[in-house]
This record gives C-alpha cells, structure tokens and sequence, in this order.
C-alpha cells in the first residue's frame, strides 16, 4: 500500500483503518445470517483442515459439518464419501 500524501492523508489513513475495523467487527459479531461455502460433493475440502465448520453440498441439497475427519450430513448423520 502507498503512503497517502497530501491534505487529505489523515482523513484517509483514517477512513481506510475504520473499514478494516468495522470488517473485523462484523467477522467476529455477525448481525446477520451469513453464506455458507457452497461446493459439489466431489469437491469438498479434506474435512481435517476445517474442523466444526458447516457447508452447503449442492449436489445432495444438504449442510454437512466437519467433525475434523468426515464430512457429516445434517439430515441422516451419514459420513459423506
């Protein structure tokens, strides 16, 4: 990133910090629902590398969650594979 310069340099460093502020705040206290990683069954992530995390499998229409080794389906409690 450039070093502002100029007149209006305070107010844009300072304009610039606050969005970085406000989206930090909105990750870590969401006012609202937020989207799911959405992804074909075939293309799943290895479930190890997001443990307790939810996506939406398109392929099956379904949430799955990460128990930190299988894919879990939220409507039968099946292993995805």
């Amino acid at each position: 990133m450039l070093t502002p310069v100029g007149p209006g340099a305070p107010e844009t460093v300072r304009a610039v910090l606050k969005s970085f502020h406000d989206a930090i705040s909105a990750l870590l206290a969401p006012a609202a629902p937020t989207p799911l990683f959405a992804v074909a069954s075939a293309a799943l992530p290895p479930a190890a590398n997001h443990p307790r995390t939810l996506v939406l499998v398109t392929d099956l229409n379904i949430l799955a969650h990460s128990d930190g080794a299988h894919w879990i389906r939220q409507d039968t409690g099946a292993v995805i594979v």
